[in-house]
């Protein structure tokens, strides 16, 4: 992992106590809620590693539930998140899983409501920086240092070109790129590295570009 600045070591502006179990861990499950697309009902959170041994004493719990209501790391109800699902009615329940993990920040999110749900696994690598690794059997590759679009879409001719179409209108340029798909015509996703930061005003005129079902981001 590179560090391009001391800020990138401390960490974000956040509520502790740890970048990596606090901070990074709310990012995944902001990421998987943004992906989901919709409000979550229930949640069952699978930690791994390090996540695993001590997530009640660095609040990992707390970070994942607030990352599932849409909280930022620096958002006070953080602390109170636990609370605040079980009064909006989100159900969560947390497994110590032991399987072997490549990362030791390793946590598991399937997450839905009563119609539909999402499976999304990430690492946070330092500095309230993470990975998404897998969604819904897609394996992905995210360096983590850049920011990045994740489009989940369907498998038409096309789809591909009205992104880059409007990335490129907007002087988004792109870093890295790659597409997984089921099978063809079927589900497909695009995770593409992009040089700065996406406005949100961006993310929607990519949501309403042909063939796209749901775009999410993760800032840098």
């Amino acid at each position: 992992m590179k560090y391009n600045s001391v800020f990138d070591i401390i960490g974000p502006v956040m509520v502790g106590p740890s970048s990596s179990h606090t901070a990074g861990a709310l990012r995944i499950a902001k990421v998987a809620r943004g992906l989901f697309g919709k409000n979550v009902c229930w949640a069952k959170i699978y930690l791994y590693g390090s996540f695993a041994q001590t997530y009640k004493g660095h609040g990992t719990d707390l970070a994942l539930v607030g990352g599932l209501l849409g909280f930022e790391t620096d958002d006070l109800r953080v602390a109170k998140a636990l609370e605040l699902a079980k009064q909006n009615g989100m159900n969560v329940a947390f497994f110590e899983d032991t399987a072997a993990t490549d990362h030791p920040n390793t946590v598991r999110l399937l997450i839905g409501d009563e119609a539909s749900s999402i499976e999304v696994t990430g690492i946070s690598i330092g500095g309230g920086k993470v990975q998404i690794t897998e969604l819904n059997g897609f394996a992905l590759r995210l360096s983590g240092n850049h920011p990045a679009i994740l489009v989940m879409h369907t498998d038409r001719a096309g789809a591909i070109a009205s992104v880059t179409k409007i990335l490129a209108k907007h002087q988004l340029n792109i870093g890295h790129m790659e597409v997984n798909r089921k099978d063809v015509g079927q589900d497909a996703l695009m995770v593409i590295e992009v040089d700065q930061n996406i406005a949100d005003v961006i993310l929607k005129e990519l949501e309403e570009a042909d063939h796209i079902r749901n775009v999410t981001k993760i800032d840098s």
